[in-house]
């Protein structure tokens, strides 16, 4: 994917670093609170993991032009990112080729993590349409030409216990956290991109609001009905499959492609590297179990009442969205 250099021109004047250094100044005003993984930085739309993350956001914001035909994927971290880029991707390509040479993350990569990065403002410019583009960034601190532009988002949602966890259990390879602080945080809203709650319930209210343009997805519906969901999103992008395509089985192959003990089990996922803010992460990483009810193997009744406690206190049902203890169901009242 193409990319523009720190010393390229933006509007034939200002340059991509001096565009950074500006958004640096005010991002070092925002308050700050130290955890054991590391520098959090609070963003005016919560909490953030670091400055980094947080200038990235702003920079998106301000310099991503969103198109009618591009495709926003968004989740919030630990909530089946690296299934979903799977399945979205093949789903667009009807195929799975690509997947034996590249991991998920490499077809669909991150704006804040991937693109949006060490002063840099990528040129997508000439990347033919539809172009995929994923972010756990919140939805109020999307650009505000991604609504105005009507491009479609796809949003996929996860019980907040096993989200939790999941991203437990990712952040303990690289450092060890005790899981009743890690949960504290969690319930806090002190995570990668801020308040659980408040992420799904953004993009759940866009989708009530805009159906047509915000696909609004959960983790527990697509492992119990991956095909039919697979069908679902497909359609919703703009490409379904043909009657055909569906009797000589294309979209059965990619749901057996995409199973995370099959894409566990390539080479370019046991071995292979991606880069995040230029850092090569190991893509076996990001396969686990993906099992739903996981979390009641690491979570006390006491521990998961927390979770609950929260959910029932953030206006869930209010908004027709039901989070159940053993299934999360999205519906609209």
């Amino acid at each position: 994917m193409a990319s523009s250099t720190a010393t390229e021109e933006v509007d034939g004047a200002t340059t991509h670093k001096e565009i950074y250094d500006q958004l640096r100044q005010v991002v070092e005003t925002f308050p700050t609170t130290l955890s054991c993984m590391g520098l959090y930085c609070r963003h005016p739309d919560g909490w953030y993991q670091s400055r980094k993350v947080v200038l990235s956001a702003m920079v998106i914001k301000r310099h991503l032009t969103a198109r009618a035909t591009d495709i926003f994927l968004v989740t919030f971290p630990k909530s089946g990112t690296t299934w979903i880029k799977a399945l979205l991707y093949s789903a667009l390509h009807h195929g799975t080729d690509e997947l034996a040479v590249r991991n998920p993350h490499q077809l669909v990569p991150f704006l804040e993590s991937q693109l949006f990065i060490n002063d840099r403002i990528p040129n997508l410019s000439s990347l033919p349409a539809p172009r995929l583009l994923m972010t756990h960034i919140p939805s109020q601190s999307l650009p505000d030409s991604v609504t105005a532009s009507g491009s479609k988002v796809v949003y996929l949602c996860r019980d907040p216990n096993d989200c939790f966890i999941s991203l437990w259990h990712f952040w303990n390879r690289f450092v060890q956290w005790d899981i009743n602080v890690a949960l504290q945080e969690f319930c806090d809203g002190v995570t990668l991109f801020g308040s659980y709650w408040e992420h799904v319930l953004g993009y759940w209210k866009w989708h009530i609001e805009r159906p047509s343009q915000v696909l609004f997805l959960t983790y527990e519906e697509l492992a119990a009905d991956t095909l039919g969901q697979l069908r679902r999103l497909a359609e919703f992008v703009g490409q379904p499959f043909t009657v055909e395509e569906q009797e000589a089985g294309v979209d059965r192959k990619i749901v057996e492609a995409c199973t995370i003990e099959n894409l566990s089990g390539l080479e370019v996922n046991r071995s292979g590297t991606t880069n995040f803010t230029e850092k090569g992460v190991p893509n076996n990483i990001f396969f686990r179990r993906g099992v739903v009810g996981d979390w009641r193997n690491h979570l006390t009744p006491e521990m998961a009442k927390k979770i609950d406690v929260i959910t029932e206190s953030n206006k869930f049902q209010e908004s027709g969205l039901l989070l159940h203890p053993q299934f999360l169901q999205a519906k609209a009242e």
